[in-house]
């Protein structure tokens, strides 16, 4: 049970509270008809509201609502704040290019702007919609900072940290934008990559200026050592002095540092620290709820920008989901560190991407009432427990048995799929395929011995020649991905039809993997097609990523929303057996 939540502005009352049927119901009976803000999962209650009954105000109503709320313990206690004034949160346009780009092909108009704001601000998010060209955007920005040291200082060496599968793509990138060179950490150079910069051409200038590694990789090449018996904390690492040769640092996919609690962003944090240039890649900075920013705004040195670990959390963290002022947070990002447009304001060549579900049937049936009967009475028994414990372990659970069902599910669907794959790769055009389980890619591949993959399983080697082929080869008509290894970052648009068998609870996964064909040089419309196992989880769970929106909407523009409770979805679900 958590607090109700209380602000009073000029013009009127901004109520939070964890959802429920009756809260809602009790509070459209306000004269004043509140309206829901999804940016800030608040409803608004007008102060000047000529429908109130003399008499009674819209303070009586907030206070008598508030206080039925906790006495009707639906909220532990009401929290009260107010703000003195309405603040026009407005974000600001972003400012014209100037100068040289030193590309060599021409960026889009959109890409400059945010090039100029990255040279402008030095430390900070680009967080583009994924698709519109974020890599292209961070190299084009490090190399101007370069070539016009003078004025903005230098910026190389640079390191570029990302995911396992993309550090193929990123060197291949400064090569075909920028003409340059890289180099990507290995054991054959972990001792010797520095003599590649220190080394010097007859006209003086690097071997190589671009440094390339993944996030698993930087305790290897960048740590010397970790003291364990302390907690891990900046003094508990001691680096490897040759950390501070790097000028500038490009984290992509930089919301794989939002745990402060991990070795990872310790290490990320500890490698950026001083450096005149951070370009943080990320087209979702918020995961979970604001809390996520607070390493990542570390890490760029941006945190005493809004006040401190302190302020920050009690001023965007407060609230029932941990998200409070979130429009504030918005344009104070935008105004700092941060910069992100959508697709169909900035891209209009770029065509729309349709969806649809395919319901079919699953071949598993039995094995999955099965588990189903298990799931209902496992919910049956303990649905109205109450101690937090309980519910936690609950949680727990459900989690591990809902995603059973999927499997079961995607299993169950091997079969109409291939019929499905069949008619598109057999009428000529080309499929990319999305699934998880390693049996499911592993009886597709069984199907369709010439489709290359892209999952864990494969080295990053085989995954730039899957994508290769796909993209360069007519003859290779079927790419098949793990939507965790090959969800982001890979430009696969050889293709405009998306399937998915399995797909992640989010919708920000899902979106990424559709944009995989749904990016920069696809000029077909892109036709996006998830496998729905019929009676199954499949179509609730396919809802719930499609129509919920998370307070992300409300910092960044990014839909996104999955109830944190997963006893909730299964009793959702499964309300009309229990």
């Amino acid at each position: 049970m958590k607090p109700i939540y209380v602000t009073k502005t000029p013009n009127l009352y901004r109520i939070q509270f964890e959802y429920h049927p009756k809260l809602v119901e009790v509070i459209k009976m306000i004269p004043s008809k509140p309206r829901y803000d999804g940016t800030d999962r608040a409803w608004l209650v007008s102060i000047n509201d000529t429908r109130y009954p003399i008499g009674r105000d819209a303070n009586w109503y907030v206070r008598a609502f508030a206080q039925w709320a906790v006495q009707m313990r639906y909220c532990s206690t009401v929290k009260e704040r107010e703000v003195t004034e309405d603040i026009n949160y407005d974000i600001p346009p972003m400012k014209p290019f100037v100068g040289e780009h030193y590309m060599l092909l021409q960026p889009y108009e959109y890409q400059l702007e945010g090039v100029q704001y990255a040279i402008e601000h030095k430390r900070c998010f680009f967080g583009d919609q994924p698709g519109l060209g974020k890599t292209l955007q961070a190299i084009c920005a490090v190399v101007k900072a370069h070539k016009e040291a003078p004025i903005y200082g230098e910026s190389f060496p640079v390191l570029v940290i990302c995911p396992a599968a993309l550090k193929v793509n990123w060197q291949r990138e400064f090569k075909k934008f920028a003409g340059m060179n890289s180099i990507i950490l290995d054991d054959r150079n972990r001792q010797s990559w520095q003599s590649f910069y220190e080394c010097k051409r007859s006209d003086g200038s690097p071997l190589c200026e671009v440094f390339i590694t993944n996030y698993e990789s930087l305790n290897k090449f960048f740590v010397k050592a970790v003291n364990k018996e302390s907690k891990l904390t900046m003094k508990s690492i001691a680096f490897d002095q040759r950390v501070s040769l790097f000028r500038s640092v490009i984290i992509d996919e930089s919301h794989k540092c939002k745990s402060s609690k991990t070795q990872q962003s310790k290490y990320v944090e500890g490698i950026c620290k001083g450096k005149r240039y951070i370009f943080a890649l990320t087209g979702t900075p918020v995961v979970n709820n604001n809390t996520d920013l607070i390493q990542q705004l570390k890490i760029l040195g941006r945190l005493e920008d809004f006040g401190g670990y302190s302020r920050y959390v009690e001023r965007y963290c407060d609230g029932p989901k941990q998200a409070s002022n979130v429009k504030e947070l918005n344009w104070r990002l935008w105004n700092t560190c941060f910069f992100r447009r959508e697709k169909s304001k900035v891209l209009t060549q770029l065509p729309d991407k349709t969806r649809q579900y395919l319901t079919v049937d699953i071949t598993t049936t039995k094995e999955y009432k099965a588990a189903e009967a298990d799931m209902v009475k496992y919910l049956k028994k303990y649905k109205n427990a109450s101690d937090e414990q309980v519910q936690k372990s609950m949680n727990g659970a459900v989690m591990v048995q809902m995603q059973l069902l999927k499997q079961i599910s995607a299993r169950g669907k091997i079969k109409a799929v291939c019929e499905f794959v069949h008619d598109v790769i057999d009428g000529g055009e080309k499929l990319i395929l999305f699934g998880y389980l390693k049996e499911v890619v592993a009886e597709l591949k069984k199907e369709f011995p010439k489709a290359v993959t892209v999952t864990g399983s494969d080295s990053v080697n085989q995954k730039q020649y899957a994508v290769d082929s796909f993209q360069n080869n007519p003859d290779c008509k079927l790419i098949i991905l793990n939507f965790k290894s090959g969800g982001t970052g890979l430009t696969l648009t050889a293709a405009s039809r998306v399937a998915f068998i399995e797909f992640p609870w989010t919708f920000s996964d899902c979106e990424q993997a559709e944009d995989r064909a749904h990016r920069n040089g696809q000029k077909n419309n892109v036709n996006c097609y998830y496998f729905l196992g019929k009676d199954t989880i499949d179509k609730y769970m396919y809802d719930v990523i499609q129509t919920k929106k998370n307070i992300a909407n409300g910092v960044t523009g990014t839909d996104d929303q999955v109830e944190e409770n997963m006893v909730n979805l299964a009793m959702d679900l499964f309300r009309d057996k229990l």
